[in-house]
Protein backbone atom coordinates (compact mmCIF):
# COMPACT_ATOMS: atom_id res chain seq x y z
CA UNK A 1 0.00 0.00 0.00
CA UNK A 2 1.44 3.34 -1.04
CA UNK A 3 1.01 5.77 1.85
CA UNK A 4 2.20 8.74 -0.20
CA UNK A 5 -0.97 8.63 -2.32
CA UNK A 6 -3.09 9.70 0.62
CA UNK A 7 -3.57 13.44 0.53
CA UNK A 8 -5.12 14.85 3.67
CA UNK A 9 -7.31 17.19 1.63
CA UNK A 10 -8.90 14.14 -0.01
CA UNK A 11 -10.05 12.57 3.27
CA UNK A 12 -11.37 15.95 4.44
CA UNK A 13 -13.36 16.39 1.22
CA UNK A 14 -14.65 12.79 1.24
CA UNK A 15 -15.76 13.07 4.88
CA UNK A 16 -17.37 16.47 4.40
CA UNK A 17 -19.18 15.28 1.25
CA UNK A 18 -20.64 12.40 3.28
CA UNK A 19 -21.53 14.18 6.51
CA UNK A 20 -21.36 18.00 6.41
CA UNK A 21 -25.00 18.45 5.43
CA UNK A 22 -26.89 15.59 7.07
CA UNK A 23 -24.86 15.56 10.32
CA UNK A 24 -23.59 19.18 10.34
CA UNK A 25 -20.10 17.79 10.99
CA UNK A 26 -16.80 18.66 9.35
CA UNK A 27 -13.29 17.28 9.47
CA UNK A 28 -10.41 19.73 10.08
CA UNK A 29 -6.67 19.53 10.41
CA UNK A 30 -5.72 20.21 14.03
CA UNK A 31 -2.45 20.75 15.83
CA UNK A 32 -0.94 18.78 18.70
CA UNK A 33 -3.88 16.69 19.82
CA UNK A 34 -7.18 15.61 18.32
CA UNK A 35 -10.53 16.69 19.68
CA UNK A 36 -14.21 16.58 18.76
CA UNK A 37 -16.22 19.72 19.46
CA UNK A 38 -19.99 19.98 19.05
CA UNK A 39 -21.44 23.09 17.39
CA UNK A 40 -21.22 26.28 19.43
CA UNK A 41 -18.66 24.84 21.85
CA UNK A 42 -14.91 25.28 22.13
CA UNK A 43 -12.57 23.28 24.35
CA UNK A 44 -13.73 23.23 27.94
CA UNK A 45 -17.36 23.75 26.99
CA UNK A 46 -16.93 27.48 26.28
CA UNK A 47 -19.56 28.87 23.91
CA UNK A 48 -18.33 29.65 20.40
CA UNK A 49 -19.69 31.08 17.15
CA UNK A 50 -18.98 27.89 15.16
CA UNK A 51 -22.35 26.55 13.96
CA UNK A 52 -21.14 23.07 12.99
CA UNK A 53 -19.64 20.07 14.79
CA UNK A 54 -15.96 19.54 14.08
CA UNK A 55 -13.49 16.69 14.30
CA UNK A 56 -9.93 18.01 14.63
CA UNK A 57 -7.26 15.42 13.88
CA UNK A 58 -3.62 15.71 14.94
CA UNK A 59 -0.82 17.26 12.87
CA UNK A 60 -2.49 16.68 9.52
CA UNK A 61 -1.79 12.94 9.67
CA UNK A 62 -4.01 10.75 7.52
CA UNK A 63 -3.94 8.00 10.15
CA UNK A 64 -5.08 10.47 12.84
CA UNK A 65 -7.96 11.57 10.60
CA UNK A 66 -9.10 7.96 10.17
CA UNK A 67 -8.80 7.29 13.89
CA UNK A 68 -10.79 10.36 14.96
CA UNK A 69 -13.41 9.72 12.29
CA UNK A 70 -13.82 6.18 13.65
CA UNK A 71 -14.55 7.57 17.12
CA UNK A 72 -17.18 9.87 15.64
CA UNK A 73 -18.70 6.96 13.73
CA UNK A 74 -19.00 4.89 16.91
CA UNK A 75 -20.49 7.74 18.97
CA UNK A 76 -24.27 7.79 19.20
CA UNK A 77 -26.45 10.88 18.81
CA UNK A 78 -26.27 11.90 22.48
CA UNK A 79 -22.48 11.45 22.71
CA UNK A 80 -22.05 13.60 19.59
CA UNK A 81 -23.49 16.49 21.62
CA UNK A 82 -20.57 16.29 24.08
CA UNK A 83 -16.99 17.52 23.83
CA UNK A 84 -14.85 14.52 22.86
CA UNK A 85 -18.05 12.45 23.08
CA UNK A 86 -17.92 12.70 26.88
CA UNK A 87 -15.20 10.06 27.12
CA UNK A 88 -12.43 10.18 29.68
CA UNK A 89 -8.92 10.36 28.39
CA UNK A 90 -5.85 9.70 30.43
CA UNK A 91 -2.67 10.81 28.66
CA UNK A 92 0.49 8.80 28.04
CA UNK A 93 1.99 7.09 31.04
CA UNK A 94 -1.07 5.02 31.94
CA UNK A 95 -0.71 2.10 34.34
CA UNK A 96 -1.17 -1.42 32.96
CA UNK A 97 -4.69 -1.52 34.46
CA UNK A 98 -5.69 1.83 32.93
CA UNK A 99 -4.13 0.75 29.63
CA UNK A 100 -6.36 -2.37 29.50
CA UNK A 101 -9.39 -0.15 30.26
CA UNK A 102 -8.32 2.19 27.43
CA UNK A 103 -7.97 -0.76 25.05
CA UNK A 104 -11.47 -2.07 25.85
CA UNK A 105 -12.90 1.32 24.84
CA UNK A 106 -10.83 1.33 21.64
CA UNK A 107 -11.84 -2.03 20.12
CA UNK A 108 -14.80 -0.86 18.00
CA UNK A 109 -13.26 2.45 16.90
CA UNK A 110 -10.03 0.75 15.88
CA UNK A 111 -11.87 -2.05 14.08
CA UNK A 112 -13.78 0.54 12.08
CA UNK A 113 -10.54 2.47 11.51
CA UNK A 114 -8.92 -0.69 10.12
CA UNK A 115 -11.84 -1.32 7.75
CA UNK A 116 -11.76 2.32 6.59
CA UNK A 117 -7.98 2.24 6.15
CA UNK A 118 -8.34 -0.90 4.03
CA UNK A 119 -11.04 0.79 1.94
CA UNK A 120 -8.61 3.66 1.37
CA UNK A 121 -5.68 1.34 0.58
CA UNK A 122 -3.90 2.72 3.66
CA UNK A 123 -1.85 0.72 6.18
CA UNK A 124 -3.48 0.39 9.60
CA UNK A 125 -1.51 -0.03 12.82
CA UNK A 126 -3.21 -0.79 16.13
CA UNK A 127 -2.64 2.15 18.47
CA UNK A 128 -1.86 1.62 22.15
CA UNK A 129 -1.61 5.43 22.50
CA UNK A 130 0.66 5.13 25.52
CA UNK A 131 3.99 6.31 24.17
CA UNK A 132 5.57 7.43 27.43
CA UNK A 133 4.10 4.57 29.45
CA UNK A 134 4.52 0.85 29.10
CA UNK A 135 1.57 -0.46 27.07
CA UNK A 136 2.51 -4.01 28.03
CA UNK A 137 1.49 -6.95 25.91
CA UNK A 138 -1.16 -5.68 23.53
CA UNK A 139 -1.69 -8.96 21.65
CA UNK A 140 -5.10 -9.47 23.34
CA UNK A 141 -6.10 -5.97 22.20
CA UNK A 142 -5.04 -6.67 18.62
CA UNK A 143 -6.98 -9.93 18.68
CA UNK A 144 -10.08 -8.14 20.00
CA UNK A 145 -9.83 -5.58 17.18
CA UNK A 146 -9.41 -8.38 14.65
CA UNK A 147 -12.40 -10.25 16.10
CA UNK A 148 -14.53 -7.11 15.72
CA UNK A 149 -13.38 -6.74 12.11
CA UNK A 150 -14.37 -10.39 11.63
CA UNK A 151 -17.91 -9.54 12.82
CA UNK A 152 -18.12 -6.76 10.23
CA UNK A 153 -16.70 -9.02 7.49
CA UNK A 154 -19.17 -11.81 8.28
CA UNK A 155 -22.03 -9.31 8.25
CA UNK A 156 -20.67 -7.72 5.06
CA UNK A 157 -21.13 -4.11 6.12
CA UNK A 158 -20.49 -1.58 8.88
CA UNK A 159 -23.00 0.51 10.86
CA UNK A 160 -24.80 3.06 8.63
CA UNK A 161 -22.53 6.12 8.86
CA UNK A 162 -19.36 4.02 8.79
CA UNK A 163 -20.65 2.13 5.76
CA UNK A 164 -21.41 5.40 3.96
CA UNK A 165 -17.81 6.52 4.43
CA UNK A 166 -16.35 3.10 3.63
CA UNK A 167 -18.15 3.02 0.29
CA UNK A 168 -17.05 6.59 -0.51
CA UNK A 169 -13.43 5.65 0.23
CA UNK A 170 -13.71 2.54 -1.94
CA UNK A 171 -15.02 4.63 -4.85
CA UNK A 172 -12.35 7.30 -4.46
CA UNK A 173 -9.39 4.93 -4.07
CA UNK A 174 -10.66 2.24 -6.45
CA UNK A 175 -10.61 -0.53 -3.85
CA UNK A 176 -12.99 -3.46 -3.46
CA UNK A 177 -16.36 -2.45 -2.10
CA UNK A 178 -16.67 -5.79 -0.28
CA UNK A 179 -15.43 -6.37 3.27
CA UNK A 180 -13.50 -9.61 2.97
CA UNK A 181 -11.69 -11.09 5.96
CA UNK A 182 -8.79 -12.02 3.66
CA UNK A 183 -8.00 -8.27 3.47
CA UNK A 184 -7.10 -8.22 7.17
CA UNK A 185 -3.91 -9.77 8.55
CA UNK A 186 -3.57 -9.64 12.33
CA UNK A 187 0.19 -10.18 12.03
CA UNK A 188 0.58 -6.86 10.21
CA UNK A 189 -1.06 -4.59 12.77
Amino acid sequence: MKQENHNIEDIIRIFDDCFAIEYNTRLKRGSDYPIYLPAFLNEGGIKSERSYNVIFFAHGYYSSALHEIAHWLVAGEERRKLEDFGYWYEPDGRSAERQREFERAEVKPQAIEWVLATAAGFRYFASADNLSGNPGDNSAFKLAVYDQVKVYAERGYLPKRAETLRKALCRFYGTSDMINLNQFDIDRI
